[in-house]
């Protein structure tokens, strides 16, 4: 594909990025996550009490937010190719305030909704998405390393925000809490983002210039090939598994007579991690091809999902399966962050990988409802656990087919990786 292969040297050709950046954005990520995400489970028997909804109406209403994050992010993909991260994720800040806000404030249920849909759609243009493509375009061959500290720093959101709503609700209720995260994500994100995203943006650069980004058509002809069909489907695939293992694990331990500590405790193993898998992941990516790289990653993380099914002690090899299977899970978000540059290059990234991952994540919002009835269907938690290996082990089998079809492109060979 030479067209691509001159926008990537065109793109990688970059001038150096201020520091400023990748430090606003990790931030930013932190402050987005802890506020956006992490907040509600904290605040969840304290909201349900005060308001008598119930456990599944709540996260109802966050599951339609996730939804609505999917489809936006198609459009903020769109938008962040043409004009860049600052407007997208300065706007996306200012809306996430103002639909936390409105969770505060609802009076009702039908509100409360309508305020989480406006709050998944400033997630899509906040989370990591539109970082992952900021990242992409102005670090070029150093994306890899720079997307590493972008994701080290994200998974602090849960050290950092959890602890501190929990905090806020000893001295609010989850309404005054929630206003307060409202005006603290305003403060700390609204003007780094504003301010730091700020150097040229290559795509609109190479524009101006007339020397023409990768064609829409190009775009349509990537999206339309069996290569991109079966990544997105592998990753939504993988994703599902993974966020339903990730919100039945404490279930699955205290199913099996284990203390809540404990569970808590695995739960936290299984976070450390996924640390443990995104340092890996640089290494990695320099010794594999994009195949062999996402097969394997998927593979380690069929297989502790399924160890973790079968394993119930010694609490020592417990912990190991878990410790494992997070680190799949971390090595698993920069797959899904690298997997358009790997195989496509970096131009028009943020259309290509807002399409991409616009399945997975609608996946992501079903999980908590379609966890409880795949257990029940399957039979139990543990058995439930064994059906995620299998979609985890699927998802590898559908990257691996296709390549061996011969419809993967070959960008980057096999041993090639960066």
């Amino acid at each position: 594909m030479p067209a691509l292969d001159a926008a990537e040297t065109r793109a990688d050709a970059h001038t150096p990025v201020p520091r400023r950046v990748l430090i606003a954005l990790c931030a930013t990520q932190i402050t987005s996550w802890g506020v956006l995400f992490y907040a509600l489970p904290v605040l969840l028997g304290d909201l349900t009490a005060d308001t008598g909804w119930s456990t599944a109406a709540v996260m109802g209403a966050f599951s339609a937010g996730l939804a609505a994050s999917a489809l936006a992010g198609i459009a903020v993909g769109h938008l962040l190719d043409r004009r860049g991260p600052r407007l997208v994720m300065t706007a996306g800040s200012t809306l996430a305030a103002v639909s936390l806000v409105g969770v505060a404030a609802a009076p009702n249920l039908w509100v409360f909704t309508a305020a989480w849909i406006l709050a998944g759609t400033a997630q899509a243009a906040v989370l990591y998405k539109p970082a992952f493509a900021a990242i992409t375009t102005w670090y070029g061959p150093e994306r890899v390393k720079a997307l590493t500290i972008l994701t080290l720093a994200g998974g602090l959101a849960s050290t950092v925000y959890a602890p501190l709503t929990a905090y806020l609700a000893d001295h609010l209720d989850w309404r005054g809490t929630y206003l307060v995260l409202a005006a603290i994500l305003a403060v700390l994100t609204i003007p780094a983002h504003a301010i730091a995203l700020n150097p040229p943006w290559p795509a609109a650069r190479v524009e101006a210039s007339g020397g023409g980004t990768a064609p829409a058509s190009d775009r349509r002809a990537i999206i339309a090939s069996p290569a991109f069909i079966a990544l997105a489907l592998a990753i939504a695939l993988a994703a599902f598994a993974m966020s339903t293992s990730n919100l039945y694990l404490v279930p699955l331990m205290t199913g099996r007579g284990m203390d809540t500590t404990a569970a808590a405790w695995a739960l936290g193993i299984c976070g450390a991690g996924q640390l443990l898998g995104r340092i890996a992941y640089a290494p990695i990516a320099i010794r594999t091809g994009p195949t062999t790289r996402a097969v394997a990653i998927l593979a380690v993380g069929a297989a502790t999902t399924l160890a973790t099914a079968l394993i119930a002690g010694p609490l020592g090899l417990v912990f190991a399966a878990v410790i494992l299977l997070g680190a799949a899970r971390g090595a698993f978000t920069l797959l899904d962050a690298t997997a358009i540059t790997d195989r496509w290059g970096p131009h028009g990234y943020g259309t290509l990988h807002g399409i991409l991952s616009a399945p997975a994540t609608i996946a992501i919002a079903l999980s908590p409802w379609a966890g409880a009835h795949l257990a029940n269907w399957a039979g139990g938690t543990p058995q439930m656990f064994t059906v995620l290996a299998a979609l985890t082990a699927l998802a590898a089998v559908i990257i691996l087919i296709e390549h061996m079809l011969g419809r993967a492109p070959r960008k980057h060979e096999e041993g090639a990786g960066r």
